[in-house]
């Protein structure tokens, strides 16, 4: 018999500012931009503001008559204009601006041939895909995550969770896996693995080799695979009963196949021009920190629709027409200055955590890379009270120019360990020590993890053989056995 019953329960939910907000702070700048312009696109309420674009335009030129003349060439930064939804500037009075530099005589510029990136590569074969919507969304979020390589490091639970979170998108892990392996078979065949394994056997269930060969080299990878890796090829023979020749054959036909199938004539996003999302320059004794986001179009309310939006307003009688009309503009009013702030509380967080990474690694920008601290994104996080996942965010795919060259935000986080005199040094730090000991070890007598570990703990570094074995396999340094010459 069925009963109706009550039951109180609280859960969180995060609201549609609190994901907007999310999905703007993960974005670089490049990104961002593309991303107001879309807005500007959407929404009639919301208009790029040309009277802040031409101070910009005449603060740059202003600092470029500065710098001709020797004088500082750094100004201030920019802001978007929250409040200035009143402004009586008519917003499309731009002639000055189209006119700008006729009769002057036309230059060609050479233009650089565009170049397919490896994501743009593959993303066009998913696209072709007979799929609805939610599984195209999850296609784009699985190869947003390749590496360089072509691996996906990140778990595939963990992405359908995210987009069941921030998109509202359910998917089930069945149909995410059925999804994954029809990518793995794309061009280059082997994308999307999740280690070298896995993607040896993709590429070998899709080659043309000869399939006898094909087999014995599927079987040595599935159940044999580290003795592959170690190169224990008496042991290999005696487990799989092979011939010196068979194994040849079977060695042969794995070394034509591509580790790396995010390599090749498919051109890397990393080759293409990086524009960071931070500068920082130094000032006398102090850095200066300073959002790249000059050529970010500078966003306001439209006077026009927001007049129209207080004209129904103060009616007591309107027509169904207008209701609907005014019900259409309040949504995008209130989306636009939603959109607005979140954009500037992205800024402010933005500038927030770079402050903060700037005071904790002051020695690495001062001194370079050999002072660089053990941080975690906990210790950002604590410093301005935000939480983990914010910082995450933040530091994904952003870059930041310095005095010390351009590096990924990632770049500054590493655990550390500490020293006998009481200092805690980065683990990167750690790997170049290991590094330079090992470019000056004897190659025909190569050193063991065990000798390497020994010799960083005379130097005060207390470390073990395991965490030693752990930063040579990050680097890809083979063991000592296979590092050995005649």
């Amino acid at each position: 018999m069925l009963s109706i019953s009550q039951r109180l329960s609280q859960q969180q939910k995060l609201s549609p500012q609190q994901i907007q907000y999310q999905k703007l702070l993960q974005l670089n700048t490049l990104a961002l931009e593309q991303r107001i312009k879309t807005e500007l696109e959407l929404n009639p309420t919301l208009e790029e503001d040309l009277e802040l674009k031409q101070e910009k335009e005449t603060d740059e030129l202003a600092s470029e008559v500065d710098n001709e003349d020797g004088l500082d060439e750094f100004g201030e930064d920019s802001e978007f204009a929250l409040e200035d939804f009143m402004n009586d500037e008519d917003y499309f009075d731009d002639s000055s601006y189209l006119n700008r530099g006729q009769g002057e005589e036309d230059k060609i510029q050479p233009v650089a041939p565009a170049k397919e990136t490896l994501s743009d590569h593959i993303l066009n074969q998913l696209y072709i895909l007979d799929l609805d919507e939610r599984l195209i969304i999850l296609g784009e979020e699985i190869i947003g995550n390749l590496d360089e390589d072509g691996y996906l490091k990140q778990d595939l639970v963990k992405i359908v969770e995210e987009l069941a979170m921030f998109q509202n998108i359910e998917i089930s892990i069945e149909e995410a896996e059925k999804l994954l392996k029809r990518i793995q078979i794309f061009d280059p065949v082997g994308i999307a693995c999740k280690d070298l394994q896995e993607c040896l056997i993709v590429q070998l269930q899709n080659s043309s080799y000869d399939p006898y060969y094909s087999y014995l080299a599927e079987v040595m990878l599935k159940e044999h695979y580290e003795d592959f890796v170690q190169k224990r090829y008496d042991i290999l023979m005696q487990r799989m009963q092979l011939t010196e020749d068979t194994l040849r054959a079977v060695l042969d036909i794995i070394q034509k196949l591509n580790p790396k199938p995010g390599e090749g004539n498919i051109y890397a996003a990393e080759l293409n021009q990086i524009s960071p999302d931070f500068i920082i320059e130094k000032e006398g004794d102090n850095y200066v920190v300073t959002l790249n986001d000059r050529a970010l179009p500078s966003i306001t309310i439209s006077k026009t629709y927001l007049e129209m939006l207080e004209s129904n307003k103060g009616k007591k009688k309107i027509s169904p027409r207008e209701k609907t009309a005014y019900k259409f503009l309040r949504e995008k009013f209130d989306s636009a200055k939603w959109f607005i702030a979140c954009i500037e509380q992205r800024r402010e967080t933005l500038l927030k955590v770079m402050r903060v990474i700037l005071e904790k690694q002051y020695m690495f920008f001062e001194k370079g890379p050999k002072l660089l601290k053990p941080m975690i994104y906990k210790d950002i996080a604590d410093e301005i009270q935000m939480d983990i996942s914010t910082i995450s965010r933040v530091v994904n795919g952003k870059f930041v120019q310095s005095p010390r060259g351009i590096h990924e935000l990632k770049y500054f986080f590493s655990e550390g360990l500490s020293t006998d005199s009481g200092e805690e040094v980065s683990n990167k730090h750690i790997k170049e020590r290991i590094k330079e000991i090992l470019d000056n070890e004897n190659k025909k007598s190569p050193l063991s993890d065990d000798k390497i570990a020994e010799l960083l703990n005379k130097e005060g570094i207390h470390i073990a053989r395991r965490t030693v074995a752990k930063y040579r396999e990050h680097m890809r340094i083979p063991v000592a056995r296979l590092r050995k010459e005649l």
